[in-house]
């Protein structure tokens, strides 16, 4: 891979791939990018930070939201192509239904599955599972398409945290995606309702 393909690609998967603020994605937005060296031994170490700042600043700029409190990581695993997996992770992180979920601290599984459905995306209901984490805590809301009774006190306790990951696992496939978004606030409503252009 050359120097422009990698950067390419780097920028593409943490700008474009990544997050739910596509519509604030302006072509005016400039960066300024140095000769990279020739490929040599520090090429993987160059191309490791390259993808490591890129993916640091596109998730600093969902973090930055209007009114946004919580930053939260859709994780799809095993769909069955990874266009899928990335078309329902988007489904879901742009679902305001969700987000205001997110906002609330409520464990409802039920957005996220019904962000699914209407993503055009295919999945078989039956083998979905969802989970939420946060570091060391995490919660198991649905087992292969059955929703788990669950720890209520442990769920306001993850949905409390700034940083949240949802977990969706399909079983259908080897289809993987990660997608990057921030609840939705009363927030959020007052600063786009008071702007008069």
């Amino acid at each position: 891979m050359n120097q422009k393909q990698m950067l390419k690609k780097s920028i593409e998967k943490a700008f474009k791939g990544g997050w739910d603020k596509e519509q604030d994605w302006f072509p005016d937005r400039q960066f300024t990018i140095l000769k990279i060296t020739e490929e040599n031994e520090n090429y993987n170490i160059f191309k490791y930070a390259l993808n490591y700042v890129n993916t640091f600043l596109a998730q600093e700029i969902v973090k930055d939201g209007e009114g946004a409190k919580k930053f939260i990581t859709v994780h799809v695993k095993g769909a069955t192509s990874k266009k899928d997996a990335k078309v329902l992770s988007k489904s879901i992180i742009t679902s305001n239904l969700v987000k205001t979920a997110f906002f609330g601290e409520d464990a409802n599984w039920g957005r996220i599955l019904a962000a699914m459905g209407y993503s055009g995306a295919y999945f078989d209901p039956s083998k979905v599972s969802i989970n939420f984490k946060n570091g060391f805590s995490s919660i198991n809301l649905m087992e292969d398409g059955t929703p788990v009774k669950f720890d209520e006190d442990l769920a306001k306790k993850i949905l409390k945290k700034t940083n949240i990951t949802v977990e969706v696992l399909l079983k259908e496939g080897v289809g993987e995606a990660i997608a990057w978004g921030c609840d939705l606030s009363y927030e959020y409503v007052r600063i786009n309702g008071d702007y008069r252009t």
